[in-house]
């Protein structure tokens, strides 16, 4: 690949406002998803979390054991600079294959699709080590080929499916029918177990 997908990277994107893929809200599927867990103290990563909507939303709704992590700078900073009173604890400013830790959820929103295509199995392979046992893979991933040569990188579901079978099981893997209109049919909700 030709770019470097480096912290510099994905800072200058958030310094220049350059993240088309930033919807500015939190989507339905998760926050549908969200609205139906009653432990609010089930510890949830957000890696690649950008602007975070996600865990505002989390956060304004009581869930104490969120945790954010991306190479961005910029973005966790426009985070707290909206949730003031997050626990900067709780932000994490680093590669995601350097990250430690064990969450019982980990939460996938255009994060996938913005990695380098040849770390994706190891993608699946650091969410594994991440997730405590009977952890849970929750999110969304792109049903649509988009770029070859830059993120946002597309995929299908077959082709996901190789890539996380060795690790997970599916409890729910299909077309989200309560996408954003710009999503339509076009990506796949996702609840994967960890093996």
């Amino acid at each position: 690949m030709s770019l470097l997908l480096n912290k510099n990277f994905w800072n200058d994107k958030y310094v220049a406002s350059e993240t088309g893929w930033d919807v500015g809200k939190l989507t339905t599927p998760l926050k549908e998803y969200f609205d139906q867990l009653n432990n609010k103290k089930v510890k949830i990563l957000i890696p690649g979390c950008g602007n975070a909507y996600e865990a505002e939303y989390l956060f304004k709704n009581k869930f104490s054991s969120t945790f954010i992590l991306d190479y961005s700078e910029q973005a966790l900073t426009n985070f707290i600079n909206r949730v003031p009173n997050f626990s900067k604890k709780q932000l994490l400013n680093d590669n995601f294959f350097d990250t430690q830790g064990e969450y019982d959820i980990i939460i996938e929103q255009t994060f996938f699709c913005a990695i380098d295509r040849n770390r994706r199995r190891d993608y699946f392979v650091k969410m594994h080590d991440l997730l405590k046992p009977n952890g849970k893979l929750v999110g969304l991933l792109f049903d649509d080929s988009l770029n070859k040569n830059h993120p946002p990188f597309g995929g299908s579901k077959r082709e996901y499916k190789e890539l996380f079978d060795p690790y997970f099981n599916i409890k729910v893997f299909e077309t989200a029918y309560n996408s954003i209109n710009s999503r339509n049919g076009r990506e796949l909700f996702m609840i994967l177990v960890k093996k």
